[in-house]
C-alpha cells in the first residue's frame, strides 16, 4: 500500500478506536449517524461518496477528501467522475480549494498505483 495512503488509514484507525474507546454518548452517535449517512438507499454509496467528497473540498477538510477519495475509488469511481466532482467542489469553494485539489489528485494518483479496488 503507498506509504500515502497506509499513514492516513493507519492514524485515522488509530485514533478512531480510541476516541469510541472512550465511550461519550455524543461521538459515538456522530459517528454512527455518519455511517447510515452513506448507506445505500434512494441515492446509491457512489453518489453519496461523490457528494461527500464535494462538500469535504468546499469544506477544506483533508482527511474528509482523503476518505471519501478512498471510499468512492473502491465504490468504482472513475478518474473522470472524480475530476468533475472535484470541479464542481473548485466552483462552489473558489480558489481557495485549489490546495486541496493538489493533494486530493496526488492521493487518487496513490489509490491508482496500488490498484486498491
Amino acid at each position: 500500500m503507498s506509504e500515502l495512503i497506509q499513514e492516513f488509514n493507519d492514524y485515522r484507525s488509530k485514533m478512531n478506536e480510541k476516541l469510541l474507546a472512550d465511550n461519550n454518548k455524543i461521538v459515538k452517535r456522530i459517528f454512527n449517524l455518519d455511517t447510515n449517512a452513506y448507506a445505500p438507499g434512494a441515492l446509491d454509496v457512489k453518489t453519496k461518496e461523490l457528494l461527500g467528497l464535494v462538500a469535504s473540498t468546499v469544506l477544506r477538510c483533508d482527511d474528509c477528501v482523503k476518505y471519501h477519495l478512498e471510499t468512492s475509488y473502491k465504490e468504482g469511481v472513475s478518474k473522470e467522475e472524480m475530476m468533475e466532482a472535484m470541479g464542481i467542489a473548485t466552483l462552489v469553494g473558489g480558489t481557495i480549494v485549489i490546495p486541496h485539489l493538489r493533494r486530493a489528485y496526488e492521493f487518487w494518483e496513490a489509490l491508482e498505483e496500488q490498484g486498491n479496488k
